[in-house]
């Protein structure tokens, strides 16, 4: 976010600024908040899907996403790669049909999932650094928002206010930090 700020700050006449900057920051969290899951997660994710019934990819993606409550959805161009190697790996087969790969765990897939000592990875998806992590850009978005409306609607005086509630929010979530 290097040079994205107003250079004369959100005060005074910029306040078109602040919303662009508050806009960008919305952005941002939009494109990484709660998308992606740790090192493997992916690879148990299909196999627990797969270990219920056959699917193709896109199936996989839409039930990641609901499982997960929209907090991890991955990509087209993550689930095909791992459903390969998935094969390469003899776990899961593809027999087409209808113009799609149906893919189906092999008794080796099943074998594997019936192994795996962990929970779905959905369960705790955007729960990496605790409950409700996956609520903290949303909050931060809509603060944001709030912060930005307050700077273009707001008279001077609330303008003020919203400057101290802000500066208050940052020194109280550093103090969450700073907790042992």
């Amino acid at each position: 976010m290097h040079n994205s700020f107003p250079v004369g700050g959100f005060m005074g006449n910029n306040l078109d600024g602040m919303w662009q900057a508050v806009e960008e920051f919305r952005s941002r969290f939009e494109k990484r908040a709660g998308t992606r899951a740790g090192r493997g997660e992916l690879r148990s994710a299909v196999l627990a899907l797969l270990a219920e019934r056959p699917m193709h990819g896109y199936q996989i993606i839409r039930e990641i996403e609901e499982r997960s409550g929209g907090s991890w959805k991955p990509s087209a161009g993550s689930i095909y790669p791992t459903l390969q190697l998935l094969a390469d790996e003899g776990l899961v087969s593809a027999e087409e049909s209808n113009g799609r790969k149906n893919y189906t765990l092999t008794e080796a897939g099943r074998e594997e999932v019936s192994n795996a000592e962990t929970s779905a990875p959905w369960e705790s998806a955007g729960q990496a650094s605790g409950p409700g992590f996956s609520a903290l850009p949303k909050a931060g978005v809509e603060l944001a928002q709030a912060a930005a409306q307050v700077g273009r609607t707001g008279t001077t005086k609330q303008v003020q206010e919203a400057v101290t509630v802000l500066e208050e929010a940052r020194r109280r979530l550093y103090s969450i930090l700073a907790q042992d």
